[in-house]
C-alpha cells in the first residue's frame, strides 16, 4: 500500500486494482482446475518425477517447436523436455503434437486459455501456473525451468548447474528496488520452492511482467547480490538496423528469437535469419537422431 500516492489514494486505484487483481486470480484458480485438453498428464508427470525437467510453453509455431526439441536432445541431453501447448486452436497444436511425438520430446495441450488473443502475457501466465500446479508440483521433479518457445541453444549447456550453488536461476530483470527472472529462461530447485505459494502470472500494478508474481513468495526473500545471473544481450538481427527494430537477444549460448518484438514488417526476414544461424547447429543435431532412429523402430 506504501507504493501508491496520496493522489492515487484519493482517486481510489488501490481499490480498483485490487478488484482488479481478485478477478485475475479467481480466472487463474478456475483455470488450473480444467484437465489438459491433449496427453497424458501422469505420465509426463512420471518421467520428470526426480529428474531436471525443462518446460516450453509453446504458442502457434510448429517450426520453431521443431527446432528447439532438436537442438535441446543436442545440446542439453540431460533434461526431460516437456512442450506444453498454449496454441489457440486445434489445428495447429496437432501439428506441434506431432512434431513432439516425432522428435521426442513428451506433450501436454493446455486447456482453452480465456486470456488468447487478448492479453498474450496473462495467456503466458495462465499456461505457466496450469503447468506448476498440475504438473511441476505433483510430479516432484528435482528441478524444473521454463523456456519460451522461440529459445534455442546453439552450444552445449546445463541450464540447471548454478542450482548447485542457488535455489533460482536465469534471467533478471529489474523494475526499481524490486526484480523477478525473465519467465523465458527460469529454473528453479524443486525443494527450495515446493512449498511456496508461488505466482508465474505479472503483477502489473508494481510494474512486474509475467514471473513477476513470484516477487512476493520468493525473490522478496533472496539477496540478488549473491546469485549468479544469466548472461544476456540485445542485437539487431542485421546491421545497420536500431536493436529495438528486429532484436535478437542472447541469453549465454541460447539464442532467443523475441518474436512478439520489433517491427512486424520485418518479423519473416528475421525468421530467416534465425533459421540460417541454428541451421549448422539443426543439421548437427539431426545426423546422430538420424542415425538412431532405425534401431529404435
Amino acid at each position: 500500500m506504501s507504493d501508491y500516492s496520496w493522489l492515487e489514494w484519493l482517486r481510489l486505484r488501490p481499490l480498483v486494482q485490487s478488484l482488479k487483481t481478485a478477478r485475475y486470480r479467481a480466472v487463474d484458480a478456475g483455470y488450473r482446475r480444467k484437465p489438459p485438453a491433449a496427453g497424458d498428464l501422469a505420465a509426463v508427470g512420471r518421467a520428470i518425477g526426480g529428474r531436471n525437467a525443462l518446460v516450453t510453453i509453446a504458442f502457434a509455431d510448429v517450426n520453431a517447436a521443431r527446432w528447439q526439441i532438436a537442438l535441446i536432445r543436442h545440446y542439453v541431453p540431460d533434461v526431460v523436455h516437456v512442450i506444453v501447448d498454449n496454441s489457440p486452436d486445434d489445428a495447429t497444436a496437432e501439428r506441434i503434437r506431432h512434431v513432439a511425438r516425432a522428435e521426442g520430446a513428451h506433450y501436454l495441450q493446455l486447456p482453452r486459455n480465456p486470456w488468447s488473443g487478448k492479453a498474450p502475457s496473462r495467456s503466458h501466465g495462465l499456461a505457466l501456473n496450469w503447468t506448476w500446479h498440475n504438473l511441476i508440483r505433483p510430479a516432484v521433479p528435482a528441478a524444473f525451468g521454463f523456456i519460451d518457445d522461440d529459445l534455442f541453444p546453439t552450444g552445449r549447456d546445463d541450464p540447471f548447474a548454478p542450482l548447485a550453488r542457488q535455489d533460482c536461476y536465469g534471467q533478471v530483470r529489474r523494475i526499481g528496488s524490486r526484480w523477478f527472472l525473465w519467465a523465458g529462461f527460469c529454473m528453479f530447485r524443486f525443494d527450495k520452492v515446493a512449498d511456496l505459494p508461488l505466482d508465474f502470472g505479472q503483477d502489473w500494478f508494481l510494474g512486474l511482467d509475467t514471473g513477476g508474481g513470484n516477487w512476493e513468495p520468493l525473490y522478496s526473500r533472496l539477496d540478488l547480490a549473491t546469485l549468479e545471473e544469466a548472461e544476456t544481450r540485445f542485437v539487431p538481427f542485421r546491421p545497420g538496423l536500431a536493436v529495438e527494430d528486429g532484436p535478437l537477444q542472447w541469453v549465454g549460448p541460447w539464442l532467443h528469437e523475441v518474436g512478439l518484438m520489433g517491427r512486424p514488417e520485418l518479423a519473416e526476414e528475421k525468421r530467416n535469419t534465425v533459421e540460417s544461424l541454428i541451421a549448422p547447429h539443426l543439421a548437427a543435431a539431426m545426423r546422430p537422431f538420424v542415425e538412431k532412429e532405425p534401431a529404435s523402430s
